[in-house]
């Protein structure tokens, strides 16, 4: 699959910049690894687990960068790889993401994402080299609101375990930002989604998995939940650009951005789109109606990284759905 290249007012920002990537091995951090180094950045990866079937390990891409194993919530680990690498930028995207496994175990969750993120923040905050740090947040930090779509003043209120962490995480960020003017910014994403992703209860790749198999496919819930659906490519220049807006201005730390289509899509809609897309609209899905603990109805307002930062994405959802089916039929040929 061809690569997203950067626009030409970001190519030389980024030139062997030092970086580090937390959660490399993951859907975001891969692509972002890969955005990174077509920007010639020097990347450092954070890796707790080895995944050969992640795009930064299947693509190759790992043999390009220094990767260092361990936990995101071991400090002193954190501290030496700031320290050692001298890393100038910090995107933390290691998370454990899945809503049902949160709910399932929570203890995990929590401690992983929120841990996690004061671990990073507080390793750079004792580093005299880190310029920039953008913590990945989401959507879900907003909770269940009446009022959507979400504007970044909005307030934080998850209820259930995975959105609790996501709000917790969003606001130690401010808080550092706030008390210890640690340069930090937090970026707000829906509902990624790309190729790489192999947790197969996601809607998108389970959906893509079982049409490529010839089955049906499965929603979880009755199918009414509407989400962002915000594809990787676009999500990693996003980080970049939220990025390079707080390294050169550094008033910027504390700040939260939402990045998004605007264009929610409901999780039947989704499914009817990519089985029209793969051609095999005869597959009538199979609805559990089982989900609990789930947010109703969510997406986001992208007007202030549109105004602030310049941002745009690349992509409709057509095409990043397009990309992500081409991205499984290779995975999933009988010839690799």
């Amino acid at each position: 699959m061809e690569n997203l290249e950067l626009k030409p007012s970001d190519s030389t920002f980024w030139r062997d910049r030092t970086v580090l990537v937390t959660g490399g091995t993951g859907l975001q951090g891969s692509w972002l690894t890969r955005a990174l180094k077509n920007a010639e950045a020097d990347v450092v990866i954070l890796v707790r687990d080895w995944v050969p079937q992640s795009e930064v390990c299947r693509s190759g891409l790992i043999e390009q960068v220094k990767v260092v194993r361990g936990e995101v919530t071991d400090q002193e680990l954190l501290e030496r790889v700031l320290g050692e690498y001298e890393i100038n930028a910090v995107f933390h995207l290691a998370a454990q993401t899945i809503v049902t496994i949160a709910n399932r175990n929570p203890l995990s969750t929590l401690e992983t994402n929120i841990r996690g993120t004061w671990s990073v923040l507080e390793a750079a905050r004792r580093s005299s080299t880190v310029k920039g740090v953008v913590i990945a947040s989401s959507d879900k930090a907003y909770g269940t609101q009446a009022e959507l779509p979400y504007k970044e003043d909005s307030p934080l209120v998850g209820q259930h375990p995975y959105d609790v962490s996501k709000s917790c995480a969003d606001l130690i960020a401010q808080s550092y930002a706030k008390t210890y003017g640690l340069p930090v910014a937090i970026a707000r994403c829906g509902n990624l989604y790309g190729g790489g992703d192999l947790n197969w209860n996601r809607i998108i790749p389970g959906t893509i998995r079982s049409v490529i198999r010839g089955e049906k496919p499965v929603i979880r819930s009755d199918g009414s939940l509407t989400r962002d659906y915000f594809y990787v490519e676009d999500g990693a220049c996003a980080y970049l650009r939220l990025a390079q807006k707080l390294v050169e201005h550094p008033a910027f730390a504390g700040e939260a951005v939402n990045f998004s289509y605007e264009q929610p899509m409901s999780v039947a809609a989704i499914t009817k789109q990519i089985l029209k897309l793969m051609r095999r609209e005869d597959l009538e899905p199979v609805v559990l109606n089982q989900a609990s603990n789930e947010i109703p109805h969510q997406y986001l307002d992208a007007t202030k990284a549109k105004t602030k930062l310049g941002w745009k994405p690349s992509f409709n959802t057509e095409e990043g759905l397009t990309r992500t089916i081409r991205w499984y039929r290779e995975f999933f040929s009988p010839e690799k």
